[in-house]
């Protein structure tokens, strides 16, 4: 399925409506761009709304007839999470996409308001709340997809549920790890869930490889000296295009022929994992199929932002 998929597989998305969280520059912005191209009424879900109203703009430039708008969400504010889905659902009662794509990484050592870590509170407790409280929107939309997107960083997370917030010890590197396996631990637990109840949602994550985007700037360089954002920049160097990181994220929205659950990242011409190169369905580590693992981080989830998807009991 893999090969050279590119932007001119994807199917006409008209009539689809789709939110992206973190969508007004980098990998979120790409994807944006793309299925408006193709149709889709796209919703920025945007902390900054000055930058997701300048995206918007110019989306609208380069894609004639584009349907963007502009809602403010910050992941890393359960209240801002819920004013969010309540102001969603006001307007509209059905959700093709979600795409789960906000992210912060690597900064020191910070809080979310509601006390959370801030890259577990905004990459993965922030995402669990947005999805379980859009949930029934999505559930009564045929054929609905979740994207999460996580990262190959999956690789050196562990989840300690003792130090869940790095009270003791905070590492900025584990700590975003943590964050990304947080992410695929839920994205196939929540296609389990909804394969048990016979669900017409599907569920998938993908990761983009190593792209170019403000995430690696910024994020390296959050607080720090010149010389952490200068190392921020230089790695953007030898990354791919932003174009190319949002592949995998347009795949997992948007290819037909996937059943929920899949990882989807870059690959090699054999169809091997790979942080270059076009889409295809890659593996994840042991510890992201841990389904004790999941079980648990859903609870703990559930119980720390209050949201439940009682939906799928």
């Amino acid at each position: 399925m893999a090969g050279t998929w590119n932007v001119t597989k994807i199917p006409d998305q008209t009539g689809k409506r789709v939110v992206i969280t973190g969508s007004n520059s980098g990998i979120g912005y790409e994807a944006a761009r793309v299925l408006a191209d193709r149709g889709a009424q796209v919703i920025l879900a945007v902390r900054n709304l000055d930058r997701g109203n300048e995206a918007a703009r110019r989306i609208r430039a380069e894609v004639s007839g584009a349907q963007v708008e502009i809602m403010p969400l910050d992941l890393a504010d359960l209240d801002s999470v819920q004013s969010f889905a309540d102001a969603y659902q006001s307007k509209w009662d059905t959700l093709d996409i979600l795409i789960n794509n906000a992210g912060i990484m690597a900064p020191p050592h910070r809080q979310t308001k509601d006390g959370f870590e801030l890259q577990f509170g905004t990459n993965h407790l922030g995402h669990f709340a947005l999805t379980g409280r859009l949930i029934n929107t999505l559930l009564s939309t045929p054929s609905a997809r979740i994207v999460v997107v996580s990262s190959a960083a999956h690789n050196m997370g562990t989840i300690d549920f003792d130090n869940l917030n790095w009270a003791d010890g905070y590492r900025r590197w584990r700590a975003y790890g943590q964050s990304k396996l947080a992410n695929l631990l839920f994205a196939y637990e929540l296609q389990r869930r909804l394969e048990q109840i016979g669900a017409d949602v599907k569920c998938i994550a993908c990761h983009p490889g190593f792209a170019a985007t403000n995430l690696t700037a910024a994020g390296m360089g959050l607080g720090k000296s010149w010389l952490g954002k200068g190392i921020g920049g230089f790695a953007n160097v030898f990354a791919q295009s932003a174009s190319m990181g949002a592949l995998p994220t347009l795949y997992a929205a948007t290819e037909p022929r996937l059943q929920g659950g899949e990882y989807i990242g870059p690959t090699t011409r054999g169809g091997k994992n790979s942080m270059r190169g076009y889409p295809g369905v890659v593996s994840s580590n042991q510890r992201s199929m841990d389904q004790e693992v999941a079980k648990r981080l859903w609870v703990v989830s559930e119980e720390l932002t209050d949201v439940r998807f009682t939906a799928l009991d």
